[in-house]
């Protein structure tokens, strides 16, 4: 008698999404997925030189150089602050700060040229003609005046991934371990590390992934202490000076697009100290030096989108990643869940080779 023959039972995938990297693109798409309800694994392990834990996280809705709103600045402004909000209630934590930010003009004609953007009605509600309520702005060295951009933030980033890493290794969700390419076993209906499994992988690996169009700058911050500066503000000058409380700033970011990885540097310090006594008069007194590699891409616009039947990519998100986090894991999941199509500014797909 012939066997009889047992139907093709496949077993059930045990996550809806895996997701390898856990800096801020990784942490915003886990979130926002199990808002959703998907089953989640994140596979991490940290590497020395990612950016996400040493970032300013400096929200800034304006390219200073041209004094004109950056890429969707309204939209991403409305997105990430709804966001980081809703996820410091969900943490019972505080991480999410609004803040002003003073220009300082450095020339004449930057001066005027801002002046000039102050009219245009598209930009009023974001950049505003000095002075601001912000008194310790007046001491500084100004000859050629300030402006105010609104709608800024700065969000502790360090403080949102620990609360992250907490919440996630205390569930269960989150596995610390290095992931492999050879680790990703891809199957039919999906993929497979170790004893994990799902239909859909998403790449969250920053500055350590090989994508095409993936470029990589490094980027030098200091922690210092200014004794008596009580600013409330931050400041732009040549550099970012960003209070932290009790006499406490943060300072950056240098911009290096060579030997990304020889983590900080005598000369980014010796310049970043530079900029600071320039734009206070004072000296600091440096408490942390810490540098992490950017990743972002040739057109400065994020990388997102499938790179396999069922893996995906989420890099690329640069010096703005903070405000343009959030939206851009809401658009990936609709992308890859619902099959909205995917806005090609940030289709990965426009870099292919």
């Amino acid at each position: 008698m012939d066997p009889v023959r047992r139907p093709d039972i496949r077993p059930v995938a045990s996550f809806d999404v895996i997701i390898t990297g856990r800096g801020l693109a990784g942490t915003v798409l886990s979130e926002t997925l199990q808002e959703r309800g998907l089953r989640v694994r994140v596979f991490d392990m940290p590497r020395t030189g990612r950016s996400s834990h040493v970032a300013g996280g400096l929200v800034n809705p304006i390219v200073l150089r041209r004094a004109q709103p950056s890429w969707r600045a309204s939209t991403m402004l409305a997105i990430a602050g709804a966001f980081y909000r809703e996820l410091e209630q969900r943490y019972d934590e505080r991480f999410w700060h609004p803040v002003n930010m003073a220009i300082i003009f450095p020339t004449t004609k930057d001066a005027g040229i801002w002046r000039l953007h102050v009219r245009d009605p598209l930009l009023r509600r974001l950049i505003e003609e000095g002075p601001e309520a912000d008194p310790t702005i007046e001491g500084l060295e100004r000859p050629y005046g300030h402006g105010i951009v609104n709608r800024c933030a700065r969000l502790d980033l360090p403080r949102m991934l620990d609360a992250h890493r907490e919440r996630w290794l205390g569930s269960g969700a989150l596995v610390e371990r290095t992931v492999e390419d050879n680790d990703i076993i891809h199957e039919e209906g999906g993929v497979r590390i170790g004893e994990d499994s799902a239909p859909m992988l998403v790449r969250c690996e920053g500055p350590f992934a090989r994508i095409d169009g993936l470029s990589q700058v490094r980027g030098d911050m200091l922690t210092v202490r200014i004794p008596g500066l009580r600013l409330k503000s931050v400041v732009h000058r040549g550099v970012f000076l960003i209070p932290l409380g009790e006499d406490r700033y943060r300072v950056g970011s240098t911009f290096e697009w060579n030997d990304v990885w020889t983590g900080p540097t005598a000369e980014a310090r010796r310049w970043l100290l530079d900029q600071v006594e320039r734009m206070t008069g004072r000296s600091a007194e440096v408490e942390e030096h810490s540098a992490g590699v950017r990743p972002t891409s040739r057109d400065r616009r994020p990388l997102l989108g499938r790179i396999a039947q069922h893996a995906a990519v989420f890099n690329g998100l640069g010096s703005r990643g903070v405000m343009l986090a959030p939206w851009c894991a809401q658009h990936l999941a609709d992308h890859v869940l619902d099959g909205v199509p995917l806005d090609p500014e940030v289709d990965v797909a426009r870099f292919a080779s």
